[in-house]
Order: C-alpha cells, then sequence, then structure tokens
C-alpha cells in the first residue's frame, strides 16, 4: 500500500507541474479553476491502472522475500523503482517541452524523433530546454528521495504475520489484475477515461504518461501488421472512395498565360490561417502578404492534412494525405512508390532545385526530397558559411535572397522550391518584435510578422530580375500551428493554412480574386498539373481545385483518427475512444461520417501496402 499511494502521489506531483509550467495558457483560454482541478480526479483511475503495472515486480520480489530474504532483494526493489522514477520524470519533461509545438502527448511517433538528438535540441529554445533539464533532475532526485525516506520498508525491518501474509499472497494478484485493467469490466481501462474536457490541455494532463506512452509503441508495432482504421469492406470503403471523388466534367479554369511559367514554391513552416487577415487573421501580422494578394488568387478554405513537417512535404510534392501512427517520408520503401510533381516536371523539361537554412535530416526529409529528384539541393550546411544564423540555421531573409539571385542562373523553365524555418521555435530570428500582443503565441506571431518581411524583400528584389514575368509563385503552409486564438487541435480552425497563386504569369481578370473552393493542400498537384496540361492520374487523392465542377471536402487526421469537412459541417472522430467531436451539427447524416471514415482508411490501406 506505501508503494501505491507513493506512485499516485508522484503521478500527481508531475501532473502538477505541467498544469503550472502551461499555467500562461491556461489563463489565456479562460478554463475555471474547478475544472483544472478535475484533472487530479480524472487521472485516477488510470494513474491505478498503471501503478498495478509498476507494481507486479515488487510484489513478485515480496514472494521471494517472505520465504528467503537477502539485503540484495531490498536493493532490486529500490534500483527498480528509482529506474522507473527517472524514466517517468524524462516522459514529463518531454511532454512540457513538446506540448506547446505539437499540442500532443509522448507518442510513438514523437520518441522515434529521439534518434536525431540534436535536431530535437535545436528545435527548442535554449532557456526552455536547459529549463525541462533541471526539472527533470529535480523531479527525479526528489521522487527517488520521498520514496526512499518515506515510503519504502525494507522486508526484514516488517514485523511478520504468518496469517496476514498467506492472506496478501492469495488476495493481491486478482487485486493487481483488476487494478491493470482498470475494474471487472468488459473493456479494459484505455486514456478515453481520463478525457474530460473541452480544453485539450486538461486532457493531456489528466492522461497517464507512462500509460500512453506504452498503449502508443504497443498499439503501433501492431499497427504495422494489421489496419487499425478497417472501418469498413474495403470494396464498400472503395464505393464510398469513388463517390466523393466523382466530378462531372474534366475540365480546368485556365488562369495563367502560358503553359510552362517559371514555378516558384515558397513553403511557409507552420503558418496557421490565423496570420492571414483575409482568412480571419488579425490585421498587421503578415502585411506584405495581403499586399500579394493584390496581384494573386487566395484560396480561403485550404487545409493541412497533418501537424508536421515531414507530412507537409508528402502533401505537396507527393499529393499524399497525412495519417495516424506515422509518416511515409520515414520509410523509404514506402514514399519511392509515390508520384512527384517534380519528377513530372523535369520529364517535361523543368529545371529544379530545393533550399532550406536548416538541415533536412529531421523526420526524414532529406531522403525524400533527395527521390523528388531535385536537380539541386541546397540546405544549411551548402550556403555560404558567411551567412548569418540562428540556432535552428539560416534566417529567411538570407535564404530567400540567395534563392531569388541564383534562379536566374537556372535554365528557363524552372521550378525552384524554398522551406522557410523562421517561424519556428527558438523564434531567434535578427527582427524586431514589433507586436506587442498575442499572449502565449506572441513569440509566434512576431516570427510570422519577420517571415512576412522577408517575403516583401524577396518579391521586391524578383521583380527586378528578367524571369520574373513569366513566373508563377505558389505560397502555402507546411501545416498549421496553435495561434492566438488557442483553437482546440480537434477543430479545422487549428488545420486552416494560406495558400496563394501569385504573379504577372496569373491572367489578369484573375489577379486580386478569392477562391472559395474547399481542399486540402495535397491538392496542389493535381490543380497545378491540371494548368500545365500534364495528367495527374496518378495523385490519387489530389483534386483539381480550378475545375468548377470538382467535388469539396477537406481531410485531415489527428493522433489517432480523422477530421472531414464539408460545406454543410464537418466532425472529428477518434478512434482509441470511439469519441465524435461535433463542432457544428450533431445531425450530420452517417453518409458523412462514413466519407471520413473511408478516407481514412483508404489513406491509411495504402500506405500499409506500399
Amino acid at each position: 500500500m506505501r508503494q501505491l499511494a507513493f506512485w499516485i502521489v508522484f503521478f500527481n506531483l508531475t501532473r502538477l507541474i505541467f498544469v503550472l509550467y502551461y499555467l500562461k495558457i491556461i489563463l489565456v483560454e479562460k478554463i475555471r479553476f474547478s475544472e483544472v482541478l478535475g484533472v487530479f480526479w480524472h487521472s485516477f483511475k488510470l494513474d491505478l491502472a498503471t501503478t498495478c503495472y509498476i507494481l507486479v515486480l515488487p510484489f513478485l520480489l515480496l514472494c521471494v522475500q517472505s520465504v528467503w530474504s537477502p539485503k540484495w532483494l531490498n536493493r532490486v526493489n529500490k534500483v527498480y523503482s528509482s529506474l522507473l522514477i527517472m524514466v517517468y520524470s524524462l516522459t514529463a519533461a518531454g511532454e512540457m517541452g513538446i506540448y506547446a509545438e505539437w499540442k500532443t502527448k509522448l507518442t510513438y511517433k514523437v520518441v522515434k524523433y529521439f534518434n536525431h538528438p540534436g535536431e530535437i535540441f535545436n528545435s527548442a529554445e535554449t532557456g526552455t530546454f536547459y529549463l525541462l533539464v533541471i526539472l527533470f533532475v529535480v523531479i527525479s532526485a526528489a521522487g527517488i528521495i520521498a520514496y526512499t525516506k518515506l515510503f519504502y520498508q525494507d522486508l526484514e525491518k516488517v514485523r511478520r504475520n504468518y496469517l496476514f501474509t498467506a492472506v496478501f499472497f492469495l488476495v493481491t494478484p486478482g487485486l493487481l489484475f483488476i487494478g491493470l485493467r482498470g475494474g471487472t469490466q468488459q473493456i479494459p481501462i484505455n486514456q478515453s477515461q481520463s478525457y474530460y474536457s473541452d480544453h485539450n490541455i486538461l486532457n493531456i494532463a489528466s492522461v497517464n504518461n507512462a500509460f500512453n506512452l506504452y498503449i502508443s509503441v504497443f498499439e503501433n508495432l501492431k499497427n504495422f501488421d494489421s489496419d487499425p482504421y478497417l472501418f469498413m469492406d474495403p470494396a464498400e470503403a472503395a464505393r464510398v472512395m469513388a463517390r466523393i471523388y466523382q466530378t462531372p466534367a474534366d475540365s480546368t479554369t485556365s488562369i495563367l498565360k502560358t503553359k510552362r511559367p517559371n514555378i516558384v514554391l515558397l513553403i511557409l513552416e507552420s503558418w496557421s490561417a490565423d496570420l492571414v487577415q483575409d482568412l480571419g487573421g488579425e490585421p498587421g501580422i503578415s502585411p506584405e502578404f495581403k499586399k500579394l494578394e493584390q496581384n494573386g488568387i487566395l484560396f480561403d478554405h485550404i487545409y493541412a492534412s497533418g501537424s508536421r513537417s515531414e507530412q507537409g512535404m508528402a502533401a505537396i510534392f507527393g499529393g499524399f494525405p497525412a495519417h495516424p501512427v506515422s509518416s511515409i517520408t520515414v520509410q523509404p520503401d514506402k514514399f519511392v512508390k509515390l508520384p512527384s510533381i517534380v519528377k513530372d516536371l523535369m520529364k517535361n523539361g523543368y529545371n529544379t532545385s530545393f533550399y532550406f537554412g536548416g538541415q533536412l535530416i529531421y523526420g526524414n526529409i532529406k531522403s525524400y526530397i533527395i527521390f523528388n529528384g531535385f536537380n539541386k539541393i541546397m540546405e544549411g550546411s551548402d550556403f555560404p558559411k558567411t551567412m548569418p544564423q540562428g540556432k535552428l540555421g539560416i534566417h529567411d531573409e538570407f535564404t530567400l535572397g540567395y534563392m531569388a539571385k541564383e534562379i536566374g542562373t537556372m535554365k528557363q523553365p524552372f521550378f525552384s522550391a524554398l522551406f522557410t524555418l523562421s517561424t519556428h521555435s527558438p523564434w531567434d530570428q535578427p527582427f524586431g518584435k514589433p507586436l506587442k500582443w498575442g499572449d502565449n503565441e506572441h513569440e509566434y506571431i512576431n516570427a510570422a510578422y519577420y517571415t512576412d518581411h522577408c517575403l516583401g524583400e524577396f518579391f521586391a528584389l524578383a521583380r527586378t530580375q528578367p524571369w520574373y514575368d513569366n513566373t508563377l509563385f505558389i505560397i502555402v503552409a507546411d501545416h498549421s500551428h496553435n495561434s492566438y486564438r488557442n483553437w482546440h487541435p480537434q477543430s479545422r480552425e487549428y488545420h486552416k493554412i494560406p495558400m496563394l497563386f501569385y504573379g504577372n504569369a496569373i491572367r489578369e481578370e484573375y489577379r486580386g480574386t478569392v477562391w472559395h473552393k474547399l481542399g486540402n493542400q495535397h491538392d496542389l498537384a493535381a490543380t497545378l498539373l491540371g494548368q500545365l496540361d500534364l495528367p495527374a492520374a496518378n495523385f490519387r487523392f489530389s483534386k483539381n481545385l480550378f475545375n468548377p465542377s470538382v467535388p469539396e471536402f477537406a481531410y485531415y487526421t489527428t493522433e489517432d483518427g480523422v477530421g472531414w469537412i464539408r460545406n454543410n459541417g464537418y466532425f472529428t472522430y477518434e478512434k482509441k475512444s470511439d469519441y465524435y467531436y461535433w463542432w457544428t451539427d450533431p445531425k450530420l447524416p452517417d453518409s458523412i461520417r462514413k466519407e471520413g471514415k473511408a478516407y481514412l482508411q483508404t489513406v491509411f490501406s495504402m500506405y500499409m501496402n506500399n
């Protein structure tokens, strides 16, 4: 009982530290104090189940010690518990580190990033990194000291009662079994037991770190042998998908002056639609982007299918939507089977290049970019050593300026892509912070203001280049980000991103317009190829947004589910908890729910079978 009490107290101590660490977000979201306190109550059953798992080995040791009790067995128990305290403290510190960026708990996907600890360090603000290290050390030390001094007791120091011992050994295995499965109900306990709030941060705090990580690893390892998102017969899913994509006419609105323009693709790191005024954002964050809209086509209903950069790359270049569990870019044996707009353009005479001021190893992006076949790939270490850079890499103004000058040496037509980085923590761009608001996202919106300023300088330079008039510029985000509005991570607003077609290659009558078609960033492939009169059939999930009769829908994935958007409403579904987040109309027809599930099933099946 003493060890059980320790773990319950210890879990809640780390939970309290998490709540205090993110108190600013809790205050910004105006969460009631009584609801915050709920994390400690709603976490109890999952904490108890986790504790029962942990106590299996101590119980077995106790069984041995009841008949043979050398002192070293006590040390085994102490070492075992101390190691678990340290591991759990590490997960607690890790979750405090990742929540601000990813709005999730430690999962199988996150742990895989630990293969590149240097990239993790570079992505974190220095002060934050060392604070988390200190918290890890302090929590570990406090836990070990409290355990050994206040809760643990050597067996030889306990006065034996043989009748009590016999009853204890007969009853305890059953109690542990019932406890670790969360009761006597038919379905064992899972994370949904601790979900109770509309505020994601409270659910994250409530779910036990160790239990969640164990389930994530266990479930995801199994996923490679069987499809966890098999909601219906594959033939039925295929029929639903055919109906979803049914397009009455194969036509397109031609918005370009030429069929072979130069193409410059600017991928904006972590840009939420809330950064753009005409997409519903506050004015003043991206004034240069607003100026570009006057000579371009703004897509006002575009959504990112995922929340990671590597997922965004597969969506943009390969037309492949993101999915739960993993990312296709981290598995070369799978992504080599994807189509590529880069390869299609090269087959049609385009010279290609890719620029990024940081290191592409993170998320295995470099391998995927290389697979796409760019004629030239430049990452941070390839740029001149004199170029100023921060912790994450070369700042946007310098990579954009370098690109603007260098692509003029490329033979036309060319396709050149650049991935920005300054809107990713640690926000160390060489620029002032003129925006004095934003609360918990103050650093983020000022980083976006900087990148927007860099876009202005880039286009000022580009307009002086001879290749400018024959160039189509495409600006799109790789994924969204938590904004100053703190949308729920399951909501469509959280996943909305900007996309803009810009430049003198666009016909005058379409400049300064807004395109209202509902779609995803993975629709870019078919949309662009349609303007070039090139086939796009290989991009199975991509639809031509300039086709007047194209069906309108958008998809996004969560850690374990699907978000599905139609013009008349949308929902998000989480498989593990079998729960629908109804955001617009709980009376959405079953056919709409079936569409979302069929889409996720089809995407994940293709990922598994590739």
